[in-house]
This record gives C-alpha cells, structure tokens and sequence, in this order.
C-alpha cells in the first residue's frame, strides 16, 4: 500500500510540473490549470489510504466545506477581482502550512524527531503566518478595504525588534525538550504581527510582487512542512510553487528595476494622498469619436491596458472597437508590460475574457520597437508603465524602469478618469505631450463612445 502511495504521489507530482509549464503561455493556461488540478486530486486521494490514519470525518468534512466555498465564490468572482482572490488563497495555503507547525509544535510530534524537524516545523511556521497575515493585507488593499499604505513611527526598528524575538524564540522552541504552549502562542502572535506590519506600508503599485512574493513563500512553507509530515507530496508541490513564485517575484522586480529589499522597505507605490512634484503644461482632450476616428485611418495602432481597463470592465467594448478597426484593415496589436495590473498576467486574463487572440498580444520586450512605426497609440487605464519620466527624468522615484515606449507613436490617445497621477504618485510626462491627447471619462464609456463614432463614420 506505501508503495502505492507513493507512486501516487510521484503522478501527482508529474501532474504538478507538467501543469505549471503549461501556465507558461496563454495558449495552454487553461488546460495547465486542470493538469495541476488533477494532480492535487491524486494527492488527495491517495493520503486517505494511510495506515492508521485518524479523523477521516473531519478531513472529508474540511475538503467539502473548503472545496464547496472555493467553488461557489470561484465561479461568482469577477475577472477584476481576481488579483484579490489570489491574494486570499496563498493566505489560506500559507495560514494551512502555519497550523500544521503548530499542531506538531503544541502536540511535541516535531521536537520528538530531532532538532532538524523541530527547525523544519518552525521555519514553515513564521513563513506560512507571515504569508498569511500579509496576504490577508494584500486583499485589503486590492478590494479597496484599505486605500492608503500606512506605517507606525519607527516602523523597521519595530520591525527588526519583532523579527529578532522570533528568531530567538524559533530557535527556543526548536532546541527544547517540551516547548512551551505560551511561548509557541507568543512565537505564532509575533510572526503574524511581522506579516502585517511588513506589508501595509507597501503602495498600490508594488502589489503584483508582493502577491508574487506571498505565493513563493506559502509554497516554500507547504515544503518544510511537508518534511514534518514526511509527505513527499506537500514537498514536491511546495518546493515547485517556491521556485516558481520566487523566480516570478525577481523578474517582477527587475521589470520594474528595483530590488526586491526596495519593494518591500522603501514604501514606494504607497498613495499618501499627495501628488509629487512633475512636468508643468496643459493636456489636450479630445471627445472619443474623434479618437475613434483618428485611428480608423491609421495604418497601425498599439493598445497598451492598463488597470483602469479593469476597474471599468472596459474589456468588451475595446474588443468591439478593435474588431471595427480591423474591419477598416488597421492593424491592432495590445502590449503588456510586465507589472500591469494588480497581478502577474492580470492583463492577459481580461483580455482573454473578451476573446482576444492571443497572437495579438505581445509583451514589452516583443513590441517595444514598434511604436516608432505605429500611427497612433491607444493607452486605457495604464500610468506609470508608459511614463517617459522613466527613461528621462533621473530624479524621478521610477527612473531606469522599463516602460512601454508609447512616446514614440506618432500619435498618443490617453484614456483616463481625471488627471491625477498613478498609485505611485508620480506626474506622467505622457499627458503633457505634443503627441498626446487625452479623453477624459471611464474606460467602459469612452469604448462605447469609440464604437459609437465609428458606426457614425
């Protein structure tokens, strides 16, 4: 039977792997989705044939509960929400890893098998709580429950105070002989506190690495305690989503040329309610069926979303204008920059929705070129990816970040809410020139205006 177990397990794993490759493209998410799916379902199945396992009610009765909610809240969950329920579940994956330390710790099973599981146990337990606590912050933010980045007077001294006494109450637990219940309380209360106070001074605009972040971080402490458990299942999968969401989180960061130390300490993206100092001129507006008409006579227009594509749900009606101009024989591509959105993909997620061939879609790296050859540019919802104060302006907080060279195009049309800045703060040189012309309203409205004015052609 053991052995049947772990072949099972060695499948799921497979399953695993195989799945994850495939979210590699948009082409094949989808079915990378249901490969891992089905791998997390041999896992599953295969732990109940255990010998000697204990509380099977309890756990069928968990599976239901847990996989009926997710089901229920998965399907309702709209595509612009969907950066939060991420944000939610790598908290859950994480906070599941942190109570499995803690039962092994409270109940001695960790410290009875030598120090090395007993350090295993408490590695994946501050690591899951953190995660767990700080995606819960993450979630907060992204569903709009807190708008501002906040932090306490000395807030990294408290929290390298913070991180020193769980350290040296980690390593306590994992020296003695029968760790004590208070300290194990006080070590878990500390860890979730860390994750709280590391993640609300952090903006709007880091949100897509620290959601990447959380998730390398859930993985890694599924991992350790998968070691605990001896379960080669939770290892595999573990260590996979570790190193994928870790790699994840260091392309994230070079896109946006900062450190992953500068994310997380720098507070920058934080939306303090004021607007720093920027470029000085007027913007020119210009009414949407005038836009719409301008580009249904170029010969090539570059869509650049953004997030207030998202928050607008604008998605359909973009797609219904760039079906009309492709009818007027306008060749249309859409450019993703790395870090639009609220999360890894989040772009590609919504346009896809909408039924946007993938082989429209290029990322920064593929498309860049091509603006200086583009007659028109169209820039929904997106700020600071296509601000040219990044390639410029050396006292800018995002000098030397790739951005999308949208500058280039012979003409610029901005769709944007009002004129304020980004969740950075910073004044978008974009607005202020010659080349650009902005149409103020929500994203959704002036796409209908656009497809208005072009069937009035």
């Amino acid at each position: 039977m053991n052995f049947l177990i772990q072949a099972s397990y060695f499948a799921a794993a497979v399953l695993f792997i195989l799945g994850l490759k495939r979210m590699a493209s948009p082409r094949t998410a989808a079915s990378g989705i249901r490969w891992a799916g089905a791998g997390m379902v041999v896992a599953v199945l295969a732990t109940f044939f255990y010998p000697d396992l204990h509380n099977v009610g309890l756990m069928v009765v968990g599976i239901v509960l847990g996989g009926g909610l997710a089901w229920a809240s998965g399907k309702r969950v709209a595509m612009t929400d969907m950066p939060q329920m991420v944000a939610l579940y790598n908290g859950m994956g994480g906070g599941a890893a942190g109570a499995i330390a803690a039962v092994e710790l409270y109940s001695g099973n960790a410290v009875a098998h030598g120090t090395g599981i007993a350090a295993l146990a408490v590695l994946g337990g501050v690591i899951g709580a953190v995660s767990f606590s700080g995606s819960g912050i993450a979630f907060a933010k992204l569903q709009g429950w807190m708008r501002k980045a906040w932090s306490m007077p000395m807030h990294h001294i408290i929290n390298g105070i913070v991180f020193v006494f769980v350290v040296l109450i980690g390593i306590g637990l994992m020296t003695a002989e029968q760790p004590s219940p208070f300290w194990i309380s006080v070590f878990f209360l500390l860890s979730l506190f860390l994750g709280l106070t590391i993640t609300t001074p952090i903006g709007g605009a880091d949100m897509p690495v620290v959601i990447s972040l959380y998730n390398a971080l859930t993985g890694l402490a599924v991992g350790f305690e998968g070691f605990v458990l001896g379960n080669a299942a939770m290892i595999i999968a573990g260590t996979v989503v570790g190193a994928a969401g870790s790699l994840l989180t260091l392309l994230m960061a070079k896109a946006m040329n900062r450190s992953l130390a500068n994310v997380l300490f720098s507070g920058f993206g934080a939306d303090d309610g004021t607007e720093s100092d920027g470029p000085s001129g007027t913007m020119t507006s210009v009414e949407a069926s005038d836009a719409a008409i301008t580009m249904s006579y170029a010969a090539k227009v570059i869509i650049v979303p953004g997030y207030g594509m998202a928050v607008a749900q604008a998605q359909h009606k973009l797609w219904e204008f760039v079906q009309m101009l492709t009818k007027a024989d306008v060749e249309v591509k859409f450019a993703i920059h790395p870090v639009a959105g609220r999360m890894p993909g989040h772009m590609n997620v919504l346009l896809a929705e909408a039924g946007v061939p993938y082989d429209m879609i290029f990322d920064l790296d593929e498309i860049n070129e091509e603006f200086a050859q583009a007659d028109a540019a169209l820039v929904i919802g997106a700020n600071d990816v296509v601000n040219p104060a990044a390639r410029t302006n050396e006292s800018s907080p995002i000098y030397g970040m790739p951005i999308l060279n949208v500058d280039h195009a012979r003409e610029v049309f901005v769709i944007k809410r009002g004129k304020g800045t980004g969740f950075s703060g910073v004044e978008n040189e974009l607005f202020f020139g010659e080349n650009t012309q902005m149409v103020f309203g929500d994203a959704k409205d002036v796409c209908s205006g656009m497809v208005t004015g072009l069937k009035e052609l």
